[in-house]
């Protein structure tokens, strides 16, 4: 079964000149105040600091990715050589699972939630929260047959739960190499930040070579897709490179990541903010930035003229192999405790004084990117790796992401850069790990 994908009485037109299909059911679940607040968040946070046009809205994207779901859906059920097709139950558990994927965002919360710090949950974690309020819960038994419960254990399972074959194969068309949400991420990124990188593949092509891989319980392509995945890889790199993690995207980061890190203690603020839009929470951050050590990180954001950290220095998997290992995915009190002994030396080297909160380490995050881990099914029906039958994917999929791409940076106050750039950086964070 396919649901709302009966003729639709209205639609709801979004970028890039999409239509998506709005059933009764499905607007009353955008119209609860959940869903609405994701129209006051926006999809990359930080990265409009760099490209103005980024301002798009988590509420846009979901719609988006409930649109990709009923894309996925009819593929698999029009598969010439193996159609499958899903019952109501786990067909509507999917296509409200997608619709919903993002209702626990809060402001900027992946730049937070890679601080790992226990005061701050998931945003899976918080979309359990909402998907229990009387509002939404009463919707998805009424119109869905389904407990929120349902739909929060989709989204985030429990470790030790075992997924029937039909729920890991839905699960791998939320959340896999490809997936509902990266096939709108990508394109709709791409378009709002104003660059090419995300469109340069062909996602119907994609769509249209969706299939099953039954040994694994999970999503695969047929051999005609094999050409659009590689781009989809290379598209997803390229966007990482170049968008999300820009140097300047990344300075932005490490000024909001330090200022909240200072703020954890207050468990009240914390809190709140996990219930803001955008605009609340800037509100929040320069209120509670007032006369601290690090007012000028949160200043140089949200204050009226912006003015991010200056990079110094930079180390990858080629330049500095062994600062890039040493720093990379360590926890971020760690980070901070080098980053103090690191400033002492520069004031030492100096002959000077600099602040702790003048010099700014940003190391990629415990998390590892997702692995294109995918099979192709050939034209005599055998599967193998994608990597296996694409130097694409092989070279670009695992290694460059998390070690050419991540690079460890490190960021000053403006009016430190001259001073500091001259200096023997890397031999003085040696000196300190």
């Amino acid at each position: 079964m396919i649901p709302e994908v009966q003729t639709s009485p209205s639609i709801i037109r979004i970028s890039p000149e999409v239509d998506v299909p709005i059933t009764p059911r499905i607007r009353r679940l955008i119209d609860t105040a959940a869903f609405r607040r994701l129209s006051r968040i926006s999809q990359l946070g930080l990265v409009a600091w760099v490209y103005p046009g980024a301002t798009h809205t988590r509420f846009e994207h979901s719609l988006g990715v409930y649109r990709n779901a009923i894309d996925f859906l009819k593929q698999l059920a029009n598969d010439p050589d193996a159609p499958v097709v899903f019952g109501d139950r786990d067909a509507s558990l999917f296509v409200v699972s997608a619709l919903l994927h993002d209702l626990g965002h809060w402001p900027f919360c992946h730049a937070i939630e890679d601080l790992r710090l226990v005061d701050f949950p998931r945003h899976e974690v918080l979309a359990e929260r909402l998907l229990q309020h009387r509002e939404l819960a009463s919707l998805l038994r009424q119109d869905w047959g389904l407990e929120g419960e349902d739909v929060a254990q989709f989204l985030n399972p429990h470790p030790q739960a075992i997924p029937s074959s039909t729920q890991s194969i839905l699960r791998s068309m939320l959340s896999g190499p490809i997936d509902v949400d990266k096939l709108d991420y990508l394109e709709r990124d791409s378009l709002h930040a104003g660059v090419p990188y995300g469109r340069n593949f062909d996602r119907n092509r994609l769509v249209h070579s969706l299939c099953v891989d039954h040994d694994r319980h999970r999503l695969g392509i047929t051999d005609k897709g094999r050409t659009a995945a590689e781009m989809m890889v290379f598209s997803r790199y390229v966007m990482f490179s170049e968008v999300y993690w820009h140097h300047a995207v990344r300075s932005a980061t490490a000024m909001l990541q330090r200022a909240v890190y200072a703020l954890r203690e207050e468990k009240e603020l914390v809190h709140a903010w996990l219930d803001m839009d955008d605009a609340t929470m800037k509100e929040s951050l320069v209120e509670h930035s007032r006369g601290k050590d690090w007012e000028r990180c949160i200043q140089g954001l949200f204050g009226m003229r912006r003015s991010l950290y200056k990079r110094v220095a930079q180390f990858d998997r080629l330049v500095e192999p062994d600062l890039h290992r040493a720093l990379s995915r360590r926890p971020y009190p760690e980070i901070i405790a080098i980053g103090n002994r690191l400033c002492t030396a520069i004031s030492a080297s100096l002959g000077s004084a600099i602040h702790s909160h003048d010099v700014l380490i940003d190391a990629p995050p415990v998390k590892l990117e997702v692995q294109f881990d995918l099979r192709v099914r050939q034209r005599d029906q055998t599967l193998r790796e994608l990597g296996e039958v694409s130097p694409v994917v092989q070279a670009l999929a695992t290694q460059q992401f998390d070690d050419l791409v991540k690079r460890v940076r490190i960021f000053v106050a403006p009016e430190r850069r001259e001073a500091i750039r001259r200096l023997d950086l890397p031999s003085l964070l040696r000196a300190v790990l």
